[in-house]
């Protein structure tokens, strides 16, 4: 009977084990620990489904400010709030929310942009119980349900590349649709964060609204063949940061940054985070060392692969509610720390992940990757500013802010 239920476990259909940090009871709000100032010249923006607020750090880079987010997992809460005094943050299931308490999270302030990266586990092409009537398929109604209640200039919508394909490309049409009857025109468009500076292939689709007097417009990509900047790889990333053994952890750098990308990240960092080496048992230590570097650690999870230094890392995801590592290191017998993730994903250094390295992993692996953020935050400035289209394709400066 125990195998036969591990088997049926994997089927399309199955439900979905929840993460037990979810936040089951009522909603509530956690205020902000600083006092907000969005009349400083600064766009306003509401983060739902936030996470850890990878999209906030980006569109914060560019001269917005996070208003107030919503999550349902409370170390991911704790992380944005830690990271981002000046937001609010609903805690719970956007579906139990109702109207006054979303108007009291923004403080009845105008609001000039609504993002969301709707849960996607449902739509991701790497869930092995893929199914079109996974109930968080149609969460996005929650964010329409906020866009009709904030009435932004702009709203952004992320999920995975999966969602084009589902159900026949009927979630795309319901969303663009749904997009639409709020009165904003709508286009969307398959980014991939490889070409904007990130070191990691990660293919999103982003759906983009503006009220009819709005220019749209999308970021052009800068790295890659053919383009300005060659790709950033995984020891481009990584290389810079104390080489620590499985169990091991660093607080302080070592060495000094190599890399234009290494040097981005520190920023005026100088204490080093989240650097703590997974502790494996030492079958899984010989089984990553006995990896050659780009190829499958086990022969039947063939996306679980060991990094190769020479190339950008491959989609990072959250690993599960288990305490399992996704990518082993590429020279080192061990998983990545969550520092090393947080790299890949281009959080700066400076940027704290609360929680611990199993609900770290969740967090980094969800997020929206600054970068990425930052270089259609650009374009979405200058839209609401009426300004024609910018000529940099990924601004410099992500570590300016001081995040920690």
């Amino acid at each position: 009977m125990v195998a036969k239920k591990n088997q049926d476990s994997w089927k399309p259909g199955t439900p979905i084990e929840q993460n037990s940090y979810y936040w089951n009871g009522e909603p509530f709000i956690k205020c902000a620990s600083e006092e907000s100032t969005p009349t400083l010249g600064k766009f306003t923006v509401v983060d739902l489904f936030c996470g850890c607020g990878g999209f906030s750090t980006g569109i914060e880079a560019a001269n917005f400010l996070t208003l107030a987010s919503s999550d349902i997992h409370p170390p991911s809460v704790d992380t944005l709030l830690h990271n981002h005094p000046s937001a609010s943050v609903i805690v719970g299931d956007m579906r139990r929310v109702d109207e006054k308490m979303i108007l009291d999270a923004v403080a009845n302030q105008r609001v000039d942009v609504v993002a969301a990266g709707v849960p996607c586990q449902g739509f991701s092409l790497n869930n092995r119980k893929r199914h079109d009537q996974d109930d968080r398929n149609f969460l996005f109604w929650e964010f329409i349900r906020v866009v009709q209640i904030l009435k932004p200039r702009i709203v952004i919508l992320e999920n995975v590349s999966g969602l084009a394909s589902s159900a026949n490309g009927a979630f795309k049409t319901a969303i663009s649709g749904a997009i639409k009857e709020c009165g904003y025109q709508v286009d969307s468009s398959m980014l991939n964060a490889l070409e904007f500076g990130v070191p990691q292939k990660r293919r999103r689709l982003f759906f983009i609204g503006a009220l009819p007097d709005i220019e749209l417009r999308w970021p052009r990509p800068a790295y890659g063949p053919g383009r300005l900047l060659p790709i950033r790889t995984v020891w481009d990333a990584i290389g810079d940061l104390p080489q620590i053994g499985p169990g091991e952890c660093a607080d302080a750098y070592d060495q000094n940054p190599f890399t234009e990308y290494q040097r981005e990240m520190r920023g005026k960092c100088k204490k080093l985070y989240n650097h703590e080496a997974p502790n494996h048992p030492q079958e899984t230590i010989d089984k990553i060392g006995n990896t050659k570097p780009g190829k499958p650690i086990y022969p039947l999870f063939p996306q679980r692969i060991r990094l190769s230094p020479s190339d950008p890392s491959p989609t990072q995801v959250s690993g599960g509610i288990r305490p399992q590592f996704q990518f082993g290191h590429p020279t080192l017998p061990r998983g990545l720390t969550v520092r090393e993730r947080c790299r890949l994903q281009s959080f700066p250094d400076s940027y704290y992940i609360c929680g611990g390295v199993v609900q770290g992993r969740v967090q980094t692996g969800n997020a929206v990757p600054p970068l990425l953020a930052k270089a259609i935050a650009v374009q979405v400035r200058d839209m609401l500013q009426g300004k024609p289209p910018s000529n940099e394709s990924i601004p410099a400066g992500l570590t300016q802010m001081v995040l920690f």
